[in-house]
């Protein structure tokens, strides 16, 4: 049988034990994988694994073994509870020992679970488990997970969330791949460890996972608030870790730049900053959409021809002026030309 796309996320969060079976399949592993841990875990529990509940089979060793599957169904277990015989990456060239397994299951016997990329509707695995009355089948696509799912996962893990956070969660479900996805929940769950408020913005941008130039907000930030006389010690220090020109100047380029493309958004800065692919969280969120409203679109132009320039002179093979020296002198014209009205 079919389990449709609305179905299989409550399925996999507490699968039938009494099935004989069910297929995961789709073209992204790491999804796939995911649901396949999510339902073995909930059918065997915590422990199943390491009370060896569990037979894991590569796909491709059924070519030479076709006996294993039926094997791991039909073996008793030494601990008690219900067991899983699951078949990893399988193709076509398993479905003769998959399809014996099928046909063959009997109720006490231990599930069977199959993973698999994409299959085509003529797939012999896809099309014993969707005519089978006692299993199922589940395509799993490429769509970030639904906020439904978000919300069931959450749940799982105890943590209540605001609804400005669960939008700053379902917007980073759609920027990470779903193994990063999963490690922030897990991140975010352990952050609220003992924690009974709801998550807020702040919570979720303290786990989502750092931009490359996180390091070098602070300094961008008096730059782009126009704070001059804080630019000489933020660059002494920033030189003091060897942070170097050429990537100060790139840092400041793509704050800039991300500055500029919110200030030119049809429906305002704010869109224009949530629209951001990564996406930026919490209080940065809102300090760069200040900063954005408050320099337009127009000196943010001046903005990024001064960034170019000064790139430009760095990268020169002529250029005998002290590069810091240089990126400093740009960074405070640019904090003036942000102070100016």
């Amino acid at each position: 049988m079919k389990l449709s796309p609305r179905e299989a996320p409550g399925y996999f969060a507490k699968p039938d034990p009494r099935r004989t079976g069910l297929l995961i399949y789709g073209p992204d592993g790491m999804r796939v994988a995911l649901k396949r841990q999510e339902v073995i875990a909930a059918l065997i529990g915590p422990e199943g694994e390491a009370e060896m509940r569990l037979s894991r089979i590569p796909g491709g060793d059924l070519r030479k073994e076709p006996t294993l599957l039926i094997d791991a169904v039909k073996a008793i277990g030494f601990f008690p509870g219900p067991r899983v015989a699951f078949v990893e990456e399988a193709t076509d060239v398993a479905a003769p020992a998959i399809l014996a397994a099928l046909e063959d299951w009997a109720e006490g016997d231990a599930q069977i679970v199959v993973t698999a990329g994409q299959l085509k509707a003529t797939s012999k695995i896809r099309k014993a488990f969707e005519a089978h009355p006692n299993a199922y089948a589940a395509a799993i696509y490429d769509d970030p997970p639904s906020r439904a799912e978000i919300e069931a996962e959450l749940n799982r893990a105890g943590v209540t969330v605001g609804g400005a956070a669960m939008e700053d969660i379902t917007t980073l479900s759609r920027a990470l791949d779903p193994g990063d996805f999963r490690q922030t929940l897990e991140k975010l769950a352990l952050y609220k460890h003992g924690d009974s408020s709801a998550v807020t913005p702040e919570d979720v941008a303290a786990v989502a996972p750092a931009s490359t130039e996180a390091e070098l907000d602070d300094v961008l930030n008096i730059v782009a608030e126009a704070k001059t006389r804080e630019i000489g010690p933020m660059l002494s220090r920033l030189a003091a870790q060897g942070t170097q020109p050429v990537g100060l100047v790139i840092a400041a380029m793509r704050h800039f730049r991300a500055l500029h493309a919110a200030a030119s958004h049809p429906d305002g800065a704010a869109r224009g900053i949530a629209a951001m692919r990564p996406p930026i969280f919490g209080p940065r969120r809102d300090r760069m959409t200040r900063q954005a409203s408050a320099w337009g679109a127009h000196r943010l132009d001046q903005a990024i021809s001064l960034l170019t320039d000064t790139d430009l002179q760095l990268r020169s093979a002529g250029q005998n002026a002290p590069a810091m020296a240089l990126v400093e002198r740009m960074l405070i014209r640019l904090a003036m030309l942000g102070a100016s009205r």
